[in-house]
């Protein structure tokens, strides 16, 4: 299970991240990077439950502004549900009448709880990207998959042997089965999470491979967040040549014509030997000695 180190790294610029916080009964802003976070509580909250609510938006936030060297949009407000039991649950951003995200927490919540969670970081990821059609959800989707534990290892929140170690668990489920079609046709939870995750993989190693790692999927991101966010609506080909063209080669563009309409097994187990990673009883471990290992480094570099 992902955890949260005691002591988190002071890696990031003071000048990037300055944070402030103003209350005012149940609402509280949290300022981060020029932008306002408005936190708000459906119900009466204990100062304690409220300080680790705090906390993990706040460190989410920062993981979001070092992948993508701002936050997403100017203000959003993020309207906590709380319910019984422990831990964050049933996490939803949007767009419409202005950025919002909906969390549920539980009124049992501990510190443990708040150091597992990726649900608050996976929708802070969903801020960044302009608003999809209905068969395009694999990306957003797929991209907060990918991006939300690389975010965080970015920061030191995890280590890249949870990070790498998780996806060779769990990116299988994104393989099609029997019957799919592509991407855009087959809207399966499998393939719409870890298929579109399988792609942004793909996507980002094959940049870094192709720009001798100069470049990554996040530089791509960088370019469309600068043009548009969650609260846009684009059609998915602007996305891909704005990325295409942040990052000098057509990655994107030829992978979706790849796996848009036909169901394209990957060969994990070939990627996982080629960047260098294998799981021995449960633990991931890193040959250095392999041909995409400087890639792999580059993807969770702090």
């Amino acid at each position: 299970m992902r955890h949260l180190p005691s002591r988190l790294p002071r890696m990031l610029s003071s000048a990037l991240l300055s944070l402030s916080l103003t209350a005012s009964g149940q609402e509280t802003t949290v300022e981060i990077a020029g932008s306002k976070i408005d936190v708000v509580f459906d119900a009466p909250v204990p100062d304690s439950l409220r300080e680790m609510v705090l906390e993990r938006i706040k460190l989410s936030a920062k993981a979001i502004v070092n992948y993508y060297r701002r936050y997403p949009v100017p203000e959003v407000q993020i309207d906590v549900s709380l319910h019984f039991g422990r831990g964050v649950s049933g996490g939803r951003a949007s767009g419409w009448n202005g950025a919002r995200i909906r969390l549920g927490v539980g009124k049992e919540s501990t510190p443990a709880d708040f150091a597992a969670d990726w649900v608050c970081t996976h929708e802070m990821v969903h801020l960044a990207f302009p608003t999809q059609e209905d068969e395009h959800h694999w990306i957003e989707e797929g991209q907060a998959v990918y991006i939300e534990p690389i975010a965080r290892a970015r920061i030191g929140e995890l280590t890249p042997e949870q990070i790498w170690g998780d996806m060779v668990r769990d990116m299988p489920q994104g393989q099609p089965a029997k019957g799919d079609k592509g991407l855009d046709y087959t809207h399966t939870w499998g393939r719409t999470y870890w298929g579109g995750a399988i792609f942004c993989l793909l996507a980002d190693v094959q940049i870094r491979e192709r720009t001798h790692n100069q470049k990554g999927l996040e530089d791509a991101l960088r370019a469309v967040l600068a043009e548009g966010n969650i609260q846009s609506e684009w059609p998915l080909e602007r996305a891909i040549a704005m990325g295409d063209q942040a990052t000098g080669v057509p990655v994107l563009h030829e992978l979706y014509e790849q796996m848009k309409a036909t169901p394209v097994t990957v060969d994990l187990d070939s990627l996982w030997k080629k960047l260098g990673v294998k799981v021995e009883n449960g633990q991931a471990a890193f040959d250095d000695n392999a041909p995409l290992a400087a890639v792999r480094k580059a993807i969770t570099a702090r």
